[in-house]
């Protein structure tokens, strides 16, 4: 278990290491990748089972990133756990590159989903949870889903088999930052109230800062003391978390940032 402290380093280098990835290819999705960070940091270092030692064996926690385009912050956080030479991270959607910008599970260790067309992701967790039951492995899976990405339909049919099989070894969170590609989310396609539709496909629902490692921690102990329903966490988040001309800007949802607009957020990013 990182304390606060530690997490912190962490999830600076992965954001430094996020919006380097972007200019480096000249493309990818930063806002989304910053607003998850936090989130990915505390589950693969204070809560899941995982790390390349366990990486191929099923005596683990799974993580499927269902809002895929956000793959810069699951390779920062792969590497910074030991699974990716930081070196590496550079090569993020150049030819022949491992990382490419969805995750392929055939190529990088620790991905377990590929994930990029939105809404399947969730199914895979959900299938997951189901097999890890039949098995009897008490392990977990998590998820992240994007608030936009909730508008695809096959969401809330992951979301009515999860409850359905009563599967309390899933836990979703919903990177609720507001912003999709085009804006708004509930001015492109209200998804709202996400507490109310979980609960009624037989949800536990809670809520917590995205960016508040307490929160964050009390959220999943109240999703492991759930029992008979699978959890969904509504983690309000900032889209482009951490570098401030980024921040609550749709345009930054799939816009890599320039030479000098790199270095500024580097600076930024320095010391916060």
């Amino acid at each position: 278990m990182l304390t606060k402290e530690q997490l912190m380093v962490h999830t600076q280098n992965m954001r430094r290491n996020i919006v380097k990835m972007v200019h480096q290819a000249a493309s990818g999705h930063p806002g989304g990748s910053l607003s998850c960070t936090d989130i990915l940091a505390w589950l693969y270092f204070n809560e899941m089972n995982i790390n390349a030692d366990n990486v191929n064996s099923t005596d683990r926690d799974r993580f499927v990133l269902s809002k895929g385009h956000a793959s810069p912050a699951l390779y920062a956080v792969l590497s910074e756990k030991g699974f990716l030479p930081e070196e590496e991270l550079m090569t993020f959607r150049h030819i022949n590159s491992r990382l490419q910008g969805h995750p392929n599970m055939n190529y990088v260790p620790g991905v377990d989903m590929s994930t990029g067309s939105l809404g399947q992701g969730l199914s895979c967790a959900v299938g997951m949870a189901l097999a890890n039951r039949l098995d009897k492995n008490d392990h977990r899976v998590y998820c992240i889903v994007g608030d936009g990405e909730s508008q695809e339909g096959q969401i809330w049919e992951a979301a009515m088999s999860a409850g359905h099989y009563q599967l309390d070894n899933l836990c979703v969170f919903v990177d609720y930052n507001g912003l999709q590609i085009d804006g708004d989310v509930t001015k492109v396609m209200n998804p709202l109230p996400f507490d109310k539709k979980f609960e009624a496909f037989n949800w536990y629902v809670t809520t917590c800062d995205g960016h508040d490692f307490d929160s964050i921690a009390k959220a999943l102990e109240q999703a492991r003391a759930n029992k008979g329903r699978p959890t969904a966490i509504i983690a309000n988040t900032v889209k482009g978390k951490g570098v401030s001309y980024m921040e609550n800007q749709a345009g930054w949802h799939g816009v890599a940032p320039n030479d000098e607009q790199c270095a500024i957020a580097l600076e930024e990013l320095k010391g916060e």
